[in-house]
């Protein structure tokens, strides 16, 4: 009969050898060219999105980059800074964005843009 606690570690360790070899450092991903997502919004104006890790965006609107840190969402993506807050759900054509004020209190405030990705 086999010994269940030899089973669980050997258990245990193909487990974190498996994980580790799916993980990349940060190394890794600084040579990774983030993708761009352009917005068409309804005023014409088209907004290009990168995002440089899991954590950030980077928000050009009007010819001025936003460099942005996720924040809670109920849904989709949410980031905010330099008092903006972008949040997307979706990606490609049937995407939609929305560019907003972002309070101090962390709550969104009053929409700036509304866009479709392109």
């Amino acid at each position: 009969m086999e010994n269940p606690v030899k089973k669980f570690v050997s258990l245990a360790f193909a487990s974190a050898l498996l994980m580790s070899a799916c993980t990349d450092s940060a190394e890794d991903r600084k040579d990774v060219q983030a993708s761009v997502y352009n917005y068409k919004c309804e005023s014409g104006e088209i907004i290009s999105v990168t995002y440089p890790s899991t954590e950030s965006a980077t928000v050009t609107y009007k010819g001025k980059t936003h460099k942005m840190e996720i924040t809670v969402s109920g849904s989709g993506s949410r980031y905010f800074g330099d008092g903006l807050e972008w949040a997307s759900k979706g990606v490609g054509p049937k995407s939609i964005g929305v560019l907003s004020h972002h309070m101090a209190d962390g709550t969104s405030g009053e929409s700036i843009e509304m866009c479709t990705g392109l």
